[in-house]
């Protein structure tokens, strides 16, 4: 049996990038309301996406500037959405 490994979507920018990656690992979701990108807090999933930058890389970017991206990311990003109001 052929089998063959799926490809992620081509995404322009390494933020992009770092978001998608950060999203297939479990370590950022989106607001359901507003869209805004939500850091779950789970360690296990932040280290499958820095495995995956490690090991899978955009084309042309080393597996280091992979990695410093998906921190810029993880950096930038909350763990509440700005539009919703507090609890």
């Amino acid at each position: 049996m052929l089998m063959t490994k799926e490809r992620r979507p081509a995404i322009r920018t390494m933020r992009g990038w770092a978001i998608s990656v950060l999203q297939e690992a479990g370590a950022i979701r989106e607001c359901e309301e507003h869209g805004w990108a939500q850091d779950r807090a789970d360690p296990h999933a932040r280290e499958r996406a820095f495995e995956i930058a490690r090991q899978d890389p955009p084309p042309g970017v080393s597996p280091d500037e992979a990695i410093e991206e998906i921190r810029d990311v993880l950096n930038s990003v909350g763990d509440t959405c700005p539009e919703c109001p507090p609890d």
